[in-house]
């Protein structure tokens, strides 16, 4: 546990050092912590609205403004932030499930498999995430799940495609098979060396479809099969207020920025931690751990 502990310290104090990884960990910082808030407090009830003053720019009695129904931007906004977080964090979980389990299947010593595994992968990888929702849609209505699927499914497929080729390498070395002929199961393999090395790819991956996830959010709200009315989310602050664009820009610009700042934060976590966890890039990762940087532990 002691030894877990240090490896995440190092890691994150190499991340933070880097300008590339101190703004993801604070934005993303700040994001969990508005979430953890919204739960206790907001600006103003998310019910709560005045017809007298809708269309509000941003004052003392309401930071960013009010939409069209007089509810406050800003506490919609933090409510939202915490649907936006669990959306993610549930896709990725998804992804990586899915992503793991295909690439499990297309590097697997079963020819038949493994070809089947590589066609059915391109064939449903062309299948476009709006249309996947759509479908789930019928069933399911509106709802999270339709985008946690949706999403998870696409990027599950995305990630095991990616990373096909450096985990069939790794599942075709020297060690891998000598520790197939000493009796390691497929499992230990996938899990004891061809996560290892794939890893790097992974986390870029993942971080890129976590950024995706929260604007395939917003699309799929404004199609009106994403978050359910009355559920606070970004996308749902971007689908009530976009139609008045020209007559109230501030008002679509506040949940606009919000996105676009995540996203960003998303998108550079995975490369920022991928050199965090490398020994080979970070120097004190191998202090801290004794690795050097040739390291043979998983055939590097």
């Amino acid at each position: 546990m002691n030894d877990a502990n240090g490896y995440a310290a190092v890691v994150l104090r190499s991340m933070w050092r880097r300008a590339s990884g101190r703004f993801p960990l604070m934005v993303i910082g700040l994001w969990v912590l508005v979430s953890v808030v919204s739960l206790f407090w907001t600006p103003r009830p998310l019910m709560q609205t005045d017809g007298y003053h809708t269309w509000q720019a941003p004052s003392a009695e309401h930071w960013l403004g009010t939409d069209g129904t007089g509810a406050d931007v800003f506490s919609w906004l933090m409510a939202g932030s915490r649907t936006n977080l669990i959306i993610v964090i549930l896709t990725v979980l998804v992804a990586a499930a899915l992503g793991l389990l295909f690439v499990a299947a297309m590097v697997s010593r079963h020819t038949v498999l493994a070809g089947a595994s590589v066609v059915v992968v391109d064939a449903l990888i062309s299948i476009p995430t709006v249309l996947i929702a759509l479908v789930l849609a019928v069933p399911l209505g509106a709802s999270v799940a339709v985008i946690v699927i949706a999403c998870g499914f696409g990027y599950g497929l995305n990630l095991a495609r990616v990373a096909r080729p450096q985990a069939l390498l790794v599942a075709r070395s020297a060690y891998v098979e000598s520790a197939m002929a000493d009796g390691a199961s497929g499992a230990y393999v996938l899990f004891r060396h061809i996560v290892p090395n794939i890893l790097p790819v992974m986390l870029v991956q993942l971080s890129l479809s976590a950024g995706t996830a929260v604007l395939a959010e917003s699309g799929l709200t404004y199609l009106g099969v994403g978050v359910p009315s009355g559920t606070p989310s970004w996308g749902h602050s971007l689908a009530t207020t976009v139609r008045f664009i020209s007559v109230y820009p501030l008002t679509v610009l506040w949940p606009g920025l919000v996105v676009t700042v995540v996203v960003v934060a998303l998108n550079l976590f995975g490369d920022a931690l991928r050199d965090a966890i490398d020994p080979v890039t970070n120097p004190a990762l191998r202090q801290g751990t004794g690795v050097s940087g040739k390291e043979d532990g998983h055939g590097r």
